[in-house]
């Protein structure tokens, strides 16, 4: 594949890129119980929030012969050719499929995990792709607004001027993230590139990642020639690590069939291992390696992982909440009902640490009980996701009533 810039100048016009979509299948909604009903939390809100979803509709088709979640296996079957050009990304793969090959007439490329699953796709356009005839896409684009705006010198553009300015925008559904990034939004926009991944992915074709930017001189993945020096916050945290992490979270949360618990673990390990540089990310991998080994049911490990995320980050409801009901597994109940509490003291409206700390309350405190099974009822009241744990709720408040 052909260079397409021959520089790069990034200037940063407003803003800090913001995580584009939160996963709708929120740790709250999952339905995830464990003897004694305990609730599991890991992060998000107290109840499920469905913001409304940013425009997406477009005419341009670009996964016309694939989707996202495919396994690798089946995607070789429908493209031979693509494993001709193949390299590594991080712990997976990356194919591509030159623009002269591919229905899209770009550069496609092709993100596997491990596991050979599809997790993303990348499709530049050298020469850009003009939206004028895609009349939707357009439309959609002109009601995004752009999470990041740069200048850039492009070589082989038509409409090549001194300096192009360029516009990132992000839109999506429930679980995945579209990003386009495009020249002239606003009088004749022309189309570089756009890329598709599962959300838990979106952070390694992020802007501020350098291998995004190493994409943006030389889309072929090749390396030297000129550096390239953001004038943002650069994302240095170590790429094996995102990726494990990302990984975790597409087994722990099911975003590609299943749950899996066993890949969860593993990925979760092989980020810490990596080595984080900033201790929330190491604390949160802790913590949702501790929620994954809580529901294998190696509850001493899971503890483990707790405290030492609590170590990090001493004060984070969701964390509390898990170590709570960890610790009422393991028969401290004393100190599983103090967890809760601390949880509800951070975060009073916190549904879940009032579900779980009414549970454990109802043999010694069943007035205490009572009135936190109200309050949660209170707080979820009309949450489809929540209807087993209101009618559970409402039936102890019959009876404690009694």
């Amino acid at each position: 594949m052909s260079t397409w810039l021959e520089s790069v100048q990034i200037v940063l016009l407003f803003g800090s890129m913001r995580p584009f979509l939160r996963s709708l299948r929120s740790w709250f909604s999952a339905g995830l119980l464990v003897p004694l009903s305990l609730a599991l939390g890991c992060g998000g809100a107290d109840a499920p929030v469905r913001p409304p979803l940013p425009p997406s509709k477009s005419d341009l088709v670009l996964l016309a012969s694939t989707a996202l979640c495919e396994r690798k296996a089946a995607f070789l079957l429908k493209h031979p050719t693509a494993a001709q050009l193949s390299r590594s990304w991080g712990s997976g793969q990356e194919l591509t499929i030159a623009g002269e090959h591919s229905a899209s007439h770009g550069d496609e490329s092709y993100f596997f995990d491990e596991d050979g699953v599809l997790v993303g796709a990348l499709f530049t356009f050298p020469r850009g792709l003009d939206l004028g005839p895609y009349s939707v896409l357009r439309d959609t684009l002109s009601r995004l607004k752009p999470s990041l705006e740069f200048y850039l010198n492009v070589a082989q553009l038509e409409t090549n001027r001194n300096m192009e300015s360029s516009s990132l925008l992000e839109t999506g559904d429930e679980k995945s993230t579209t990003q386009y990034l495009v020249t002239g939004l606003r009088d004749r926009p022309i189309l570089l590139q756009a890329s598709f991944t599962i959300d838990p992915y979106v952070r390694l074709f992020s802007p501020y990642r350098r291998e995004f930017l190493d994409r943006l001189r030389l889309p072929a993945g090749g390396t030297g020639g000129q550096n390239m020096e953001s004038q943002g916050t650069e994302d240095k945290e170590p790429f094996p690590s995102l990726q494990q992490f990302a990984r975790g979270q597409t087994a722990q949360l099911a975003y590609c069939g299943e749950k899996n618990y066993d890949i969860a673990v593993d990925a979760y390990r092989r980020a810490i291992g990596s080595g984080f540089t900033n201790k929330v990310w190491l604390a949160e991998a802790r913590h949702k390696l501790g929620v994954a080994l809580l529901i294998k049911g190696q509850v001493e490990q899971a503890k483990s992982e707790l405290l030492q995320s609590l170590a990090l980050r001493p004060n984070v409801p969701e964390v509390l909440n898990n170590l709570g009901t960890v610790q009422v597994k393991l028969g401290d109940k004393a100190a599983g009902l103090s967890s809760f509490e601390r949880a509800i003291v951070l975060r009073p409206n916190y549904a879940l640490a009032r579900y779980n700390l009414a549970e454990a309350s109802e043999a010694t405190n069943p007035k205490r009980a009572l009135s936190e099974y109200e309050t949660y009822v209170a707080i979820v009241e009309g949450i489809p996701e929540e209807a087993d744990r209101i009618i559970h709720a409402k039936e102890r408040i019959k009876a404690l009533k009694r």
